[in-house]
């Protein structure tokens, strides 16, 4: 008899309360709620598409100023390194280019129908946003040029 009463108090005291139920409860469904999140995460295709194209837009133009970086110093060790009269000459033929181009400008624009002037307009709009990418081309052009003419010299 003294046996049952000790076991019966001792089975009472392992049986978990309704708190200690609840609270169980609880932890478990925010564990539930956590893994099911983190499983629609990895199933929505389009939000990984979309944080992966973020990240590649991010690098791109990373990569696009280092571009713009480098070729501004070429551009410019380019010019530190070209003689006074190349850079005279090349201004002097800077200048009666843009004379002749806008010679030509003035007769093309009196003789160009409407339409084709409006797309020409829109194109050179756009070349002007990018005006950026287009002098660094330039100036790595220039920069391959004159080290081929100093190449030629030296053979």
């Amino acid at each position: 008899m003294s046996d049952k009463p000790q076991s019966q108090s001792q089975s009472r005291e392992q049986a978990p309360t309704p708190e200690e139920l609840r609270e169980k409860t609880e932890a478990t469904r925010e564990r539930l709620g956590q893994t099911v999140e983190a499983l629609a995460g990895k199933a929505d295709v389009k939000a990984q598409v979309q944080h992966k194209t973020t990240e590649a837009k991010v690098q791109v133009q990373q990569k696009a100023a280092q571009v713009r970086e480098k070729a501004a110093q070429a551009a410019k060790v380019a010019q530190d390194r070209l003689p006074d009269p190349v850079a005279e000459k090349a201004a002097q033929a800077k200048e009666q280019i843009t004379q002749s181009a806008a010679t030509v400008a003035s007769t093309f624009r009196e003789k160009t129908p409407e339409a084709v002037t409006e797309k020409a307009s829109q194109v050179t709009r756009a070349a002007r946003r990018r005006r950026g990418p287009l002098v660094a081309v330039a100036a790595l052009v220039l920069l391959v040029l004159v080290k081929k003419r100093r190449d030629r010299g030296h053979r």
